[in-house]
């Protein structure tokens, strides 16, 4: 069976994309199938591979809306070894739209069931709310990996995130299980990020990841070039980290 990850948390700017991107790019290329699932209407993930979001004539968007077109219709190749289903701006209008669906929360989960057995890991990527898109998302993943940024304000809200999963699991999703928190941005020369992660490591213990991902001006610069740390800098401690963090939270 596939291992559908939900990348979540309610706040932006935690590294999200860059986790998706860059740990999917490490499973690929460890031989494994890699489905990337863009769920945020900002279109990050699909720009961080190549595309140009406003181009794309047909989106999660379109699938989720239409209950007659397949998943498989919009998936793309990229470079970095993943597929990619792609999202744009009109994503911003399903929160919306989706509302009166009947099984609304179910959308998602139905539409990947149709490809989620060709792939060894589904990585979605979802936006920074915990509205009806986190919720599609949740209710179809197996885990959650929830990117943490080391700094004391990214700390806050992550209890109303683990009652959200909690309420999805007891109610939708019962097998839904949290995978691990994973420390981004992480300067270890710093007196507040050894601080944060020992709150963390305290609070959370064995939830947080043994792998920390640190900050680096070479995951902006691969972003740019629309490419996975491994490529761009393959030598470098992110990409250390994240093929680490692959082996760790994939168990390979």
């Amino acid at each position: 069976m596939s291992r559908i990850y939900a990348i979540a948390q309610q706040k932006g700017g935690v590294g999200k994309t860059t986790t998706v991107i860059n740990l999917g790019a490490a499973l690929a290329d460890c031989g494994q199938r890699v489905l990337l699932v863009d769920l945020d209407p900002q279109g990050a993930l699909t720009a961080g591979l190549g595309e140009n979001p406003p181009a794309i004539s047909e989106t999660i968007y379109d699938v989720l809306r239409n209950s007659s077109l397949s998943i498989r219709t919009i998936i793309r190749h990229s470079s970095m070894g993943t597929d990619l289903v792609p999202a744009n701006i009109d994503l911003a209008a399903a929160e919306i739209e989706l509302t009166s669906e009947p099984g609304r929360e179910r959308i998602l989960a139905e539409k990947l069931s149709a490809v989620a057995g060709e792939y060894d890991f589904v990585l979605i990527d979802c936006p920074p709310s915990l509205g009806l898109l986190t919720l599609n998302a949740l209710t179809a993943a197996t885990d959650v990996l929830i990117p943490v940024q080391t700094q004391y304000f990214a700390l806050r809200g992550l209890d109303l995130l683990f009652t959200t999963i909690q309420k999805v699991k007891a109610r939708i999703n019962p097998d839904l299980r949290i995978r691990g928190i994973v420390p981004t941005m992480v300067d270890g020369r710093t007196i507040h990020t050894r601080e944060v992660l020992e709150e963390l490591r305290n609070t959370y213990g064995q939830q947080v990841c043994k792998t920390v991902i640190p900050q680096t001006i070479k995951i902006a610069d691969a972003q740019v070039a629309a490419q996975s740390i491994h490529r761009f800098a393959p030598a470098s401690p992110a990409s250390e980290a994240y093929k680490e963090l692959a082996r760790e939270v994939a168990e390979i």
